[in-house]
Order: C-alpha cells, then sequence, then structure tokens
C-alpha cells in the first residue's frame, strides 16, 4: 500500500490538514478539515490564538485517522512568531502576531546595538521590523521579567510539534527568518545576541529540514487513539516549501510565491552577500538541503484583503472576482503606490490611506472601488518588475520566465499582468505549492522520492500549470517609469 502522510498548513487567515498520497509517479492531495486563523486583540496586543489552533491540529488528526490513517506528519506556517516557554515547558502568553504595533522600529533600535551592515553580514537576512531578532529586543526594552522566565523559544511550526511530541527543536528555514542564525555556520550567531543582549539559553538546536524531530506523545496517541506516527521538520516556514515545490526542472529559475505577502526570488547553492545585496535589502533564507533561496519579501494580496475587510465594515460586501471586474473596468496606470510604504502593512483603512498615498505623490486619487483595486493590482505588479531587475542583478543571470506558485496562481489579472510588467512569460502554478513542497520532503523522509529534483519533476507532472504570455509591453515600460518617479517620492 502507498504511503500516505499528514500535511498541516497554517497562513495568515487560515489553515488546513491536508492527506497526501504518491501512486503511479503522482502527488494527489485531499483536503480533509479547513478552519479560519483568527488573532485576537487584547488590552492592546494582536495574538494568535494558538491553543484554538493547536485544537484545530487534533480535530484534522482525528479526521485523518477516519480517512485510513497516516504514515508521517509535517506543519509549516508563517515565519518569525515564535512561542516562549517556562522551565517547565508551559507556555507563558500566547504567541503575539507579526503585525503587532510593539515591532514598529525596532530594526533602527537594533542598529543602535549593532550596525546594520554586520547585522547583514552575519545573517544575510532582509530587514523587516518584525523579524524574530527585533520582536525578542522590544520584548527586552518593554518586558524584560518575561524574556528572564522563559527557557526556551519556538517558532510557530516547532511549537506545534513540540505540543505533539513533547520535543523542542528549532528546523533550520524557519530559524533563518529569525535574523539570528549566523549565515556560515548555520547555528545561531553568538555575535547577533551577544550585541542584542538575548539569552542563548532560550534557543533550541537546529536540525535541517526533513528531520524526524519525535513521535505522537503517550497523551496524544491516548487522547486520539493514535499510533506513535513521527513527525517530520518539514520546511517549517511555509515559503520554503513552496520553493520546494517550483515545478522547474531548470537549475535556474526565478519564482514568486504568492500570497498575502508575495516572495519573489530565485534559489541559489551559495548565500549572496555583499554591498549590493545589502543596499536592495534583499534576504537568504535557508531551505532544503541548506540551499538558500535569494528572495525579497514584498506586500502582496494582504493589500487587496485588508481593503476588502474595510469596505465590508463599511457594510460593502464584494467578492474577490467582484473586485477583480471592477478593476478591469478602470483605467489602465491612472496612479501608483510603494505596496511596501510603511502605512500599508497594518490593519486599518487600506483605501483612505492609498488615496492619501496618491494625494501626496502628486498623482490622481482614486475614488471607486475599482480604481483603488486596479492601483493596487498595478503598483504590485510594478513592484515585482523593479524586483525581478534587482535579483537579476545581483545574481549576474537572466531569467527567461518567472514561476507563479500558491494561492495567487487564482488571481488571474495579477499573473496575466505580471507577465506584462516582468516583460517574460509567466508560468501559475500549483495552486498547493504550500502543502506539494510540504509532503514531498515527507516522502522524501519516508524514502518515497530520491531528492528534491525527482519530487519537482513529479509535481510538474502532476499538476497543469497556466501560462501567461506578455502582449503590450510598450505601455507598460512606459507606465513603470512613472511608477518609479512615484515611488521614489518620501
Amino acid at each position: 500500500m502507498s504511503k500516505r502522510v499528514l500535511a498541516f498548513d497554517f497562513g495568515a487567515s487560515s489553515g488546513r490538514s491536508i492527506l497526501g498520497t504518491l501512486e503511479n509517479g503522482r502527488i494527489t492531495l485531499k483536503e480533509i478539515h479547513r478552519f479560519s486563523n483568527d488573532p485576537v486583540t487584547v488590552n492592546g496586543t494582536f495574538y494568535w490564538d494558538v491553543l484554538r489552533l493547536f485544537h484545530e491540529i487534533k480535530q484534522g488528526l482525528l479526521k485523518a485517522k477516519r480517512e485510513g490513517g497516516f504514515d508521517s506528519i509535517g506543519i509549516d506556517t508563517w515565519g518569525v512568531d515564535f512561542g516562549l516557554l517556562d522551565k517547565n515547558g508551559v507556555l507563558l502568553e500566547n504567541p503575539v502576531h507579526y503585525r503587532d504595533k510593539r515591532n514598529s522600529g525596532m530594526a533602527d533600535e537594533a542598529a543602535k546595538l549593532i550596525s546594520k551592515q554586520e547585522m547583514y553580514g552575519l545573517t544575510g537576512i532582509q530587514f523587516m521590523d518584525f523579524n524574530t531578532a527585533f520582536q525578542l529586543l522590544s520584548i527586552k526594552k518593554n518586558r524584560p521579567e518575561l524574556l528572564e522566565r522563559a527557557e526556551s523559544l519556538l517558532f510557530m511550526p516547532d511549537l506545534f510539534a513540540y505540543f505533539l511530541t513533547g520535543n523542542k527543536v528549532s528546523e533550520y528555514s524557519i530559524a533563518t527568518t529569525s535574523q539570528l542564525v549566523d549565515i556560515n555556520t548555520r547555528e545561531w550567531s553568538g555575535t547577533m545576541l551577544e550585541k542584542l543582549g538575548l539569552p542563548r539559553r532560550i534557543f533550541e538546536r537546529i536540525v535541517p529540514a526533513g528531520s524526524v524531530t519525535g513521535y505522537l506523545s503517550d497523551d496524544i496517541c491516548e487522547e486520539l487513539g493514535l499510533d506513535k506516527v513521527p513527525v517530520t521538520a518539514v520546511c517549517g516556514h511555509d515559503t520554503q516549501s513552496a520553493i520546494t515545490a517550483v515545478p522547474s526542472e531548470e537549475k535556474d529559475f526565478a519564482f514568486i510565491s504568492s500570497g498575502t505577502w508575495s516572495l519573489f526570488g530565485t534559489e541559489t547553492d551559495a548565500p549572496i552577500v555583499n554591498e549590493r545585496s545589502y543596499a536592495f535589502n534583499v534576504t537568504n533564507e535557508g531551505g532544503y538541503g541548506y540551499s538558500t533561496a535569494f528572495l525579497k519579501n514584498i506586500c502582496g494580496l494582504w493589500l487587496i484583503q485588508e481593503s476588502r475587510r474595510q469596505w465590508m465594515r463599511e457594510g460593502k460586501e464584494f467578492s474577490y472576482a467582484e473586485l477583480e471586474k471592477a478593476a478591469l473596468g478602470e483605467k489602465p496606470f491612472a496612479c501608483f503606490i510603494d505596496p511596501d510604504s510603511s502605512e500599508f502593512g497594518i490593519p486599518g483603512d487600506l483605501p483612505t490611506r492609498i488615496a492619501d498615498y496618491c494625494r501626496r505623490t502628486g498623482q490622481y486619487v482614486p475614488v471607486t472601488v475599482g480604481e483603488t483595486v486596479r492601483c493596487i493590482y498595478e503598483s504590485l505588479a510594478m513592484k515585482y518588475r523593479a524586483v525581478f531587475e534587482g535579483i537579476e542583478e545581483c545574481t549576474g543571470k537572466k531569467y527567461g520566465h518567472i514561476n507563479v506558485v500558491g494561492g495567487g496562481t487564482k488571481d488571474t489579472l495579477l499573473c496575466g499582468m505580471t507577465a506584462e510588467s516582468c516583460g517574460v512569460p509567466v508560468f501559475a502554478g500549483p495552486i498547493e505549492a504550500t502543502v506539494m513542497g510540504n509532503v514531498a520532503i515527507q516522502f522524501i523522509g519516508c524514502g518515497e522520492i530520491a531528492d528534491v529534483a525527482e519530487a519537482r519533476k513529479i509535481i510538474a507532472g502532476s499538476e497543469s500549470l497556466k501560462k501567461y504570455v506578455p502582449e503590450n509591453t510598450n505601455a507598460w515600460n512606459a507606465a513603470y517609469k512613472t511608477y518609479k518617479s512615484v515611488t521614489a517620492v518620501k
């Protein structure tokens, strides 16, 4: 009988439990449990509801049992966030959301203790206020008693695995999102910890993706009636699981992992850390087999999602299809924003902030829903081009196409605009790239798949990709000049 593996995939707004089966050279997925992921604000702090999420993991395990069982478990989540445990292994408080206001300005605070150049040289990681290093610095500055009580730090996928097994480790890919891992030794950076004044004792042993980190505990097995199934540390950072599933048979490829965030980059054998990559603020995250994902984090479909939530708060209900249709009915290239401008990363009234940005930069100010959505889509596509050019400059390579993977592949308007803006064909798929990468790493661990190259070949054969070809490059080239001029205005 073919082996079956169980993937838990957590995004910023939802989670799923999915069974993966490998038969006749094809991976098939079956979603057996889906649930919302609803952060909660309490007394001004934005928390993840981690105990409810763990309850949903248990429901996924029970449903998988009823489906005939499974041979392995893998968990992937978003990056940077973590839970702190006391000396008895008890969670000290719910993990805080990376969008919480405590993180604002903390990268600059860290730079007072260790220069950004030195930080980048040590870790190769892009500067973002919510990186784990800066979250911990915020705790040290404002809640030092919490760090004094902490004995262990576990990133979100490792925390869930600990709840299941009782074992505490840090998987490599998720650890690198912290900006605390030495890019050369692949261990915790003593210099970073010392300069930021962070306690070494809380950081657990780093293990490579694909490691079996434990088995379901006796308590979990008794509660749910399960056998002692292994828990595999897949690429715990969902981006790295998605990159594992990019269906490219070429060694050099460009990708966008498209969802709430857009992660645009390429995969390299070794980190690229130099003055050019530092100036571009590009990241070198760890991947499967100690590969490097040389990529840029871009604010992605969050802009659409949060704008839609604002319109819903105002009593205006729109489906995503209706928003896309409204955008198509508006004049192209009327106005642009920088998607990564700081005011767009915080929950709230994004349509008003977009209008304010356009007014401040002397552009046409969007009024209708369609104008706002079109501004977002075209600005994202232009941002992709800017990052694409930067990636090619840093690597010294040219990429003949872009693979778009993840939930954003369903957004046909953005995929088409990406091809137009970047001037190369776009291949969209698989939609379930993160889960595909999660289960593929488990199958490698089970000995069912030889390596990542074989996994990518299998995934390419398991999915049908949609191709988008640029057809209006002259108009997009002209508009790109306008985009660069307005986004350069501070």
